[in-house]
């Protein structure tokens, strides 16, 4: 069973409390959470050498706030909506209707403002529940939202993250966690192994919105299929990774199962600390980011080290950017009275617990 402790963490430019909540198992796994932005802020996994933290972030919540209210917020840990990755243009239709966003990203609207909320909090068995409202007119979007994420910590070691959202409108919603991780404890991520279980990823222009192409990884840097160093095929003059940074930001299709629920797409592996980590979705497609532009994050890392190119990998488990302007692509669109379901599980390992990557 889990067990659950909590301390306050700081206060909000605007005067709101924010708590860091502590949940470990057995094992030894812990992870805080912060109930701003439902922040993972640490996943500490015990190996032979002791525990080592795995998540990219920051020490202070005045650094969390820095960063999150920034031109290049890095959404270090955040759950990310309402429409995480990208609208092309900051324009969507709706219902017949044409709804016009703010532009935070060039002239698109990228992931939005569930980052810099705070979410009511309740903790109970092996589960710590986080709720929150989004109004209609919140970002430019139509529809009153109900919010809730789960995080659930098991004794194999896994942390599953489920979410539902109600509206009472007709809108469009795409959710995802934001955790940059590395599996070393620091340093940069370039000789981490992944393996991606994608056999197609969505061609990306020169803003990072899909083109609407959908391209088979064979003989390219995107193939992760048999697992290989994140640095390997990193920036070879690949136009696709040299356009985004010299660097992955882009999302691969999952190959899913034929009547598979959730789906292995990713396994990272670290050869240093013999930390592997599995993760599985319900989602459609995951975005490959390895924080090709970390270094301008205006807040410090933890320790006060500064943050650094590919100092992480994150794995966005969601649906299609720009899904609106492409009709072919899953649909985004969530219906008046309908609640969406999503959840993403990740499984922790040490040692030669799930194999050799």
């Amino acid at each position: 069973m889990a067990q659950f402790r909590s301390k306050p963490f700081g206060v909000t430019k605007s005067g709101e409390k924010v708590n860091e909540y502590i949940i470990s198992n057995p094992g030894g796994l812990e992870v805080h959470v912060l109930n701003y932005g439902c922040v993972i802020k640490n996943i500490l996994v015990p190996t032979k050498k002791g525990p080592v933290d795995v998540v990219v972030g920051h020490d202070t919540l005045a650094d969390y706030e820095n960063d999150f209210n920034s031109q290049g917020s890095t959404c270090c840990g955040a759950f990310v909506g309402r429409y995480a990755n990208r609208i092309e243009n900051a324009e969507f239709s709706v219902g017949g209707k044409k709804y016009q966003l703010e532009p935070n990203n060039g002239k698109n609207h990228l992931h939005g403002t569930f980052p810099r909320k705070i979410y009511d909090v309740k903790a109970f068995g092996d589960t710590l529940l986080l709720e929150t409202e989004s109004p209609a007119g919140e970002d430019g979007f139509p529809g009153n939202l109900k919010i809730s994420v789960r995080y659930i910590l098991t004794e194999d070691n896994a942390l599953r993250m489920d979410y539902r959202v109600s509206s009472d409108a007709d809108t469009i919603l795409n959710l995802t966690n934001h955790t940059y991780f590395n599996l070393d404890g620091g340093g940069d991520v370039l000789n981490q192994k992944l393996r991606i279980y994608a056999s197609r990823y969505l061609e990306g222009n020169n803003e990072t919105c899909p083109t609407g192409n959908i391209l088979p990884v064979d003989n390219t840097p995107m193939d992760f299929r048999a697992g290989k160093v994140i640095g390997r095929d990193i920036d070879t003059g690949f136009a696709q990774t040299t356009m985004v940074g010299g660097g992955y930001d882009h999302c691969f299709v999952i190959d899913r199962g034929r009547g598979a629920s959730q789906s292995l797409c990713a396994w990272a592996s670290s050869d240093k600390t013999g930390i592997s980590m599995k993760v599985y979705t319900t989602q459609p497609g995951v975005q490959l980011y390895t924080a090709n532009f970390l270094q301008d994050c205006p807040s410090p890392g933890k320790g006060g080290v500064p943050m650094q190119k590919y100092g992480g990998f994150a794995l966005e488990t969601q649906h299609f950017p720009c899904s609106p302007s492409h009709p072919e692509f899953p649909s985004t669109v969530l219906r008046a009275g309908k609640v969406f379901r999503a959840n993403t599980t990740l499984r922790f390992f040490t040692g030669k617990q799930c194999g050799k990557l």
